[in-house]
């Protein structure tokens, strides 16, 4: 394993390069249980640590002077996740020294996404190293990686086109809703949750011309303070089921540790209304919408995997600014790590 002064920098992650979308429900962390694992490996034998918890992936930086740390985390993570130990090798990955600098600037540039070129994770990153920071959490290794890796993410956008056309998800579940409906004047929108995908996803609606859009959450000051930005409207979660009633579209986009729309809920509900489908777009994960609610007549259900797919349409056109963008990251990674040695 690389060195820094006898410090080893590793990332242990597990992303949608490694396991499927089912899988990345059952090892996602919610904040207060992805807070107790950073403190509790820091009062081990992890002398910096930060962790990264998004939809698509969960991946643990530290540094440390254990000759193999692997076995350890991931005997630990196995037991909190109730998921046999070989499953969870199967679907990790381990990385260390340069090449967990080098993942890290890919990561924060948006060339590890499963959307290629997208925006989120700049600021999931960014928000992650902050909260790791303020816990004092991160030291002189981590701190010099995150800050060389939001560097270099703004250059790769500044100097590269990888992120042509936006990408985002809530610009992707806006394309979708399009190609499925066609004009968004007239359709009945309502979007679960009011978090930051939620408000990207309601400008990108907005912008394409949606003007019947619900904010339905849990919090509803919050949701007000988003629905006033387009003058839409707010409801309690639990009214869910009669703003289902009319919906066209509605869009998962919340932290909820579980489905708020099941397949149950959805059967007597579509049956009221035979002729209009529902389009389902969710982009949370753990997920908002049953998978199973697909088998319900006339529920069309699109999850991130199929928003990956859209995004990616594109994706051979901007090859060539993907690999100017690798081979940036390389040579930097290269050099800082040297540095660092």
């Amino acid at each position: 394993m690389p060195e820094n002064n006898g410090k080893a920098l590793f990332v242990l992650g597990s992303s949608h390069r490694t396991a499927s979308i089912e899988v990345r429900e059952r090892l996602a962390l919610d904040v207060a249980r992805a807070e107790q694992l950073a403190e509790d490996l820091r009062s081990g034998c992890v002398e910096e640590c930060l962790i990264l918890n998004t939809c698509n992936r969960v991946e643990i930086y530290g540094v440390t002077d254990e000759a193999d740390l692997r076995p350890t985390l991931l005997n630990q993570l196995a037991a909190m996740h109730g998921m046999p130990l070989n499953e969870l090798e199967n679907h990790s990955f381990w990385l260390t020294g340069e090449e967990a600098v080098r993942h890290a600037f890919e990561v924060a540039s948006g060339l590890d996404s499963q959307m290629v070129g997208e925006n989120e994770i700049l600021g999931q990153l960014k928000d992650a190293y902050a909260k790791a920071s303020d816990q004092q959490l991160t030291g002189r290794v981590l701190n010099r990686v995150f800050q060389k890796s939001f560097q270099t993410a703004k250059w790769i956008r500044t100097n590269t086109g990888v992120s042509k056309g936006q990408v985002s998800i809530g610009n992707i579940a806006t394309e979708l809703a399009i190609r499925v409906c066609g004009d968004l004047a007239d359709v009945n929108v309502v979007l679960l949750g009011s978090g930051e995908v939620g408000e990207k996803t309601t400008q990108a609606l907005v912008s394409r011309g949606a003007q019947r859009i619900v904010v339905a959450a849990r919090n509803l000051e919050r949701a007000r303070l988003l629905a006033e930005q387009f003058t839409g409207a707010v409801a309690p979660l639990e009214k869910l089921p009669q703003l289902l009633e009319r919906a066209d579209i509605i869009i998962g986009a919340t932290s909820a540790p579980q489905p708020l729309i099941t397949r149950d809920m959805l059967k007597p509900i579509m049956k009221k209304r035979p002729a209009q489908p529902l389009i389902a777009i969710d982009t949370a994960l753990p997920r908002d919408i049953e998978q199973a609610a697909e088998d319900v007549t006339n529920v069309y259900l699109y999850n991130l995997d199929h928003l990956a797919q859209i995004a990616n349409e594109n994706l051979r056109a901007r090859e060539a600014e993907v690999a100017t963008a690798k081979q940036s990251i390389l040579e930097r990674a290269k050099r800082l790590w040297e540095s660092m040695r």
